[in-house]
């Protein structure tokens, strides 16, 4: 009955684990082996029958019928030959029974503790192949445990998945049993346990919503050429089609917004912006900083930047908050963007009367400076023409930094 019990309890365990049958006969044959070498020194002349279906096993020892013994691992005498069948002559091979008793308790739990390693490495390795070819494929899973680093989710077999606090949306926030969709980016082995990684703030992952929302993006009339992401605040993705009669951009947004409204609510209102892609990298840019109107641009291609030049009720739009619209633009493009004012001739000549922030460096700390350029205010008089209140929500300043700037600035005139 504990040799039923020993190989069943096994049998058991491999539908549960999706352990194909000819791998675990081969893994239970191999830790009977691996046992009967350690009690009589050889494991070779053994032969183990398994019946799986049936929860039983059988193991025969064959030993050469000598004279005088030699080798025990593999010879009988056949004095003790004849003690058990008299029939027996040298040279014979004398085949008996191992019954399971003869491991003792020891040798049974060495069995089992074979085996559970055994069959637990090769689960491991199935995890870890399985896992490694859906590289880049969205899965769905719950939220088994949230920690301060990382989140574990579980797929649909309970296998455990990390994703990382710095693979997570900023306002992701995430409860037991919750669902989540996240993209897998890296498998690997740990310690022979497989680690698999998953992310929502990759580009890919964005992509991969985009593919799943848009049916011309899966079936290839619609090209992703290009996504830049910060993840939380905005986004933008270029789009190409390789068919005259479909608008590419119509076709990702959908009738009222009806595709992309759930790629949005899956990354928390995330704002995604997209456009029609062009190898006129002046147009993508025009395109990029939409619905700002640049008046001109100047490149320079050795050091990768290009100034813009919008109105000055423009700038702002174009720079966008926190210079995240200015940034992505830039990123999409790989060139550095920076932002100017144009002005007319009677604005330069009341221009010439202003100061520039960056010559109050040394009253006014530099991140401040840095803050109020960001949203398009880069002299003294542009700083002054707007309400603290304002000031502060668009630079994320508190209102006693923004009346002390204007108080220094105010200062310089007076």
């Amino acid at each position: 009955m504990e040799g039923i019990n020993l190989v069943s309890t096994f049998a058991e365990f491999k539908e549960g684990k999706n352990i194909d049958r000819p791998t675990m006969m081969s893994v239970l044959e191999e830790a009977f082996r691996a046992q009967l070498e350690k009690m009589y020194g050889e494991g070779s002349n053994f032969d183990i029958v398994i019946n799986i279906d049936k929860g039983d096993f059988e193991i025969w020892r064959t030993r050469e019928v000598v004279e005088e013994v030699e080798d025990p691992a593999t010879q009988i005498s056949l004095e003790d030959v004849r003690k058990i069948d008299d029939s027996y002559d040298v040279g014979e091979d004398f085949v008996e029974k191992v019954e399971l008793s003869q491991f003792g308790r020891r040798g049974i739990l060495n069995i089992r503790q074979n085996l559970a390693g055994r069959i637990m490495d090769l689960e491991n390795a199935n995890l870890y192949n399985r896992y490694k070819e859906r590289i880049g494929e969205i899965i769905v899973g719950q939220v088994h445990q949230s920690w301060k680093k990382e989140t574990i989710i579980h797929d649909e077999d309970k296998n455990e998945l990390v994703l990382p606090k710095t693979e997570q949306i900023p306002s992701d926030f995430f409860r037991k049993d919750d669902t989540v969709k996240a993209i897998i980016t890296d498998v690997e082995m740990r310690n022979n346990k497989p680690v698999i990684t998953l992310s929502r703030t990759s580009n890919l992952f964005l992509e991969k919503l985009f593919e799943q929302e848009v049916p011309e993006i899966f079936d290839g009339l619609i090209t992703i050429k290009k996504v830049v992401r910060i993840p939380g605040e905005r986004a933008k993705v270029a789009v190409e089609s390789y068919d005259d009669r479909i608008d590419p951009v119509g076709a990702c947004v959908g009738v009222k917004g009806s595709r992309i409204h759930g790629i949005v609510k899956e990354l928390h209102n995330e704002n995604i912006d997209v456009i029609n892609w062009t190898n006129n990298k002046q147009l993508l840019i025009q395109r990029a900083l939409s619905p700002a109107r640049i008046s001109s641009m100047e490149f320079d291609e050795a050091n990768k930047t290009v100034n813009v030049y919008l109105k000055p009720s423009e700038v702002s739009v174009a720079i966008g908050k926190g210079g995240c619209n200015i940034k992505l633009a830039g990123m999409l493009i790989d060139y550095q963007i920076e932002a100017y004012r144009e002005v007319d001739e009677a604005e330069a000549a009341e221009e010439e009367e202003d100061v520039l922030l960056d010559d109050f460096s040394d009253e006014i700390d530099g991140w401040i400076i840095d803050a109020l350029k960001a949203i398009g205010l880069d002299t003294a008089k542009s700083v002054l023409a707007l309400p603290v209140e304002e000031i502060s929500k668009r630079a994320d300043l508190e209102d006693e930094t923004v009346e002390e700037v204007q108080r220094i600035l105010r200062s310089e005139f007076e």
